[in-house]
């Protein structure tokens, strides 16, 4: 079974082809966004403490993620495939994620990271504020999101290259193309 995660910038697509990719591969996706977003509706302790930092555009703090995405993946049945958007974000929680998943016998195969022109995110990202009315789908805090995650996240990209599971994938075109794309990068991987 799958166990994938994508990394890319606000905007790059994750929301729309990591769905997709879940059901082809008939595991979960999991997005942290989607799940932060969750706790804020419910107020759980967890919403309450992130949302000053997700209305400011920035990352919500380790702790609090590396929590709410470890008691997901393991509870109550620990998850055997799955597709990650939005976790690790932080070098932190990069080493947390494989020392659980050397200790579980269940790293990732691929980190997929899509890439698209920062002009690119700009324009998606006033369309997708328009359509949803997210909060964080402003213009300024959008840049914020995009300062940080190249400040914080955009380091994985050669933690994972490192470790020989970075699939880079041109994350422009139609949903058809990238999702072909992303499929291709996958090849030759063994998903057990």
């Amino acid at each position: 079974m799958l166990r994938a995660l994508f990394l890319a910038p606000p905007g790059a697509g994750k929301g729309t082809q990591g769905p997709g990719l879940a059901r082809a591969h008939r595991v979960p996706y999991i997005a942290t966004g989607d799940m932060l977003r969750a706790h804020v509706a419910d107020g759980t302790p967890i919403g309450q403490a992130a949302t000053a930092y997700m209305d400011r555009g920035e990352l919500v703090p380790d702790d609090l993620v590396v929590q709410m995405v470890y008691d997901r993946i393991t509870s109550p049945e620990r998850l055997s495939g799955f597709v990650l958007d939005g976790f690790p974000r932080t070098i932190a929680q990069a080493e947390a994620a494989y020392e659980w998943g050397r200790a579980a016998g269940s790293t990732f195969h691929a980190v997929l990271s899509l890439t698209v022109p920062d002009d690119e995110l700009l324009r998606r990202i006033v369309e997708r504020g328009k359509q949803s009315g997210r909060s964080d789908d402003d213009l300024d805090t959008f840049r914020h999101r995009l300062e940080v995650y190249k400040a914080e996240t955009e380091p994985l990209i050669q933690y994972y290259r490192s470790r020989g599971i970075l699939r880079e994938v041109d994350g422009t075109g139609s949903v058809d193309e990238v999702g072909g794309r992303l499929e291709a990068a996958l090849d030759g991987l063994d998903l057990t």
